[in-house]
């Protein structure tokens, strides 16, 4: 009897377009991958409103739900709404416990209103925000994977990881972190896969493990 095609979404970090996941390949007699992408929010609208939203570009049943960073935590509010054989989140946290003390500390001084997004357009100043790094010998890099670069989205997406709500991780995911990401660096306790020497753009440059190791995770 042949098996049943999984689909699996994948969906990008913020700023960051679907090629972060050109080296993800899964077996194609058992999967089907399907790249997410960011859409301009609508004005004033919430991250449950926003996930509502994505969940209309799903077009298939019992899919897997893959999220990069803040692609994690837009996962995580998205399956709320749908039916989901796994939610896999990556590079991002449980609840908003595990922000790092400058983003809580900006959630009441709301200094978040204050990032100058209309930089943003700098790519290596977005890098820093969307990636934690300023290498400048990647900027070309970082030209490719981070084109999101609308000063609403990025001032929008800010203000959603900051001001997030979950108490407590997904019952049902899988959370798969780096022990060197320096983005979101109090991520890798609890019910987590940590990945030795794994940092915040792991799914580009530890792409092997994930071959590796997702279809067994998806499978089991």
């Amino acid at each position: 009897m042949k098996q049943d095609i999984i689909h699996v979404y994948f969906m990008p970090g913020m700023a960051a377009n679907p090629s972060i996941f050109e080296y993800i390949k899964l077996p194609e007699d058992q999967f089907e991958m399907h790249w997410l992408e960011w859409v301009l929010p609508l004005d004033n609208e919430t991250l449950e409103g926003y996930a509502k939203r994505m969940v209309k570009k799903i077009e298939h049943e019992n899919i897997v739900l893959l999220g990069v960073s803040f692609g994690g935590i837009l996962v995580q509010e998205m399956s709320k709404f749908i039916d989901c054989k796994k939610v896999i989140v990556v590079s991002s946290v449980k609840s908003k416990h595990e922000l790092p003390k400058r983003m809580k500390v900006a959630k009441f001084t709301k200094a978040y209103k204050l990032l100058p997004t209309q930089l943003m357009s700098n790519v290596e100043l977005l890098a820093k925000y969307a990636l934690g790094n300023t290498v400048k010998k990647r900027v070309e890099l970082y030209k490719k994977y981070l084109s999101v670069n609308d000063k609403k989205y990025l001032d929008w997406a800010i203000e959603q990881v900051i001001t997030w709500k979950q108490e407590k991780p997904h019952p049902n995911a899988i959370y798969i972190h780096g022990n060197k990401d320096m983005v979101f660096n109090h991520s890798c306790s609890g019910d987590c896969i940590v990945i030795e020497g794994g940092t915040h753009i792991m799914i580009i440059n530890k792409y092997k493990w994930f071959n590796e190791n997702l279809p067994n995770l998806i499978l089991n």
